[in-house]
């Protein structure tokens, strides 16, 4: 079985966790992680996006820091790393997560 990297909360940068939030797509994804809890990556993306993008935008997620990733069977579960991101930049997750609400009305 192949292990997923996901870095230590030590290893968490700010400009990596910026870089992985500054993308709409990946936003979105967070913001549905932030609402619905743990989902599988086909239910964490409601918009039509090519299979090899939505990965590639996971992989940037989670090796950032931003969300930790689990195998159960055949689907990978995705959940934010919501306290290592609060204990190492308090606040950044509910502000970003704050400034995208107006974006979805």
């Amino acid at each position: 079985m192949r292990l997923l990297y996901h870095p230590d909360k030590k290893e968490l940068s700010l400009a990596g966790v910026l870089y992985a939030l500054g993308d709409p797509v990946r936003l979105e994804i967070v913001r549905r992680l932030a609402e619905k809890g743990e989902l599988s990556c086909c239910e964490a993306l409601e918009a039509q996006v090519a299979k090899s993008t939505l990965s590639h935008h996971f992989k940037v997620l989670r090796e950032s820091g931003v969300l930790y990733c689990r195998k159960e069977g055949t689907q990978h579960m995705n959940s934010l790393r919501r306290a290592d991101l609060d204990e190492r930049f308090p606040g950044l997750l509910n502000t970003v997560l704050q400034a995208i609400e107006p974006l979805k009305a």
